[in-house]
């Protein structure tokens, strides 16, 4: 979402067919852009005909978060990490709740999915799902 317009964010999300945004990030009240805090971002959602949900539970912890950001951890760390905690919060059937019947776009901080944690998410699913999960990247 990082260096999107409001205007391109929204066209990315009705292009790609999206009828629910979970926002995956730990802390959503202080982003860069300001329409995407929580409350905001939401209403806009509201307002375009997109379900909105929170899910600070599909996000890294803090701990992972700083370590990454402070470079005390390297990628490979982080990604492990991360699926470990995604297994130990036993994320599927949550995801599974907010997926059904919808096309989901999953929504973090970072503008490119190389190094983010949404796409690690989506990967997860799709190799522990029966469903067939195709991933697309709004970039």
């Amino acid at each position: 979402m990082q260096k999107k317009s409001l205007e391109t964010f929204i066209k990315l999300l009705k292009d790609g067919g999206v009828t629910k945004l979970i926002d995956t990030r730990l802390n959503n009240t202080s982003q860069l852009a300001g329409f995407a805090k929580k409350d905001d971002l939401a209403y806009i959602m509201e307002l375009v005909g997109i379900k909105y949900v929170h899910e600070p539970r599909l996000a890294p912890t803090d701990d992972i978060l700083k370590k990454y950001k402070k470079k005390e951890m390297a990628w490979s760390e982080y990604e492990k990490a991360y699926l470990s905690l995604l297994e130990e919060r036993q994320i599927l059937n949550l995801v599974h709740h907010h997926m059904a019947n919808e096309t989901v776009c999953f929504l973090c901080s970072e503008d490119k999915p190389h190094h983010c944690h949404r796409r690690l998410l989506a990967e997860y699913i799709q190799q522990h799902t029966k469903e067939e999960i195709v991933i697309q990247h709004l970039v």
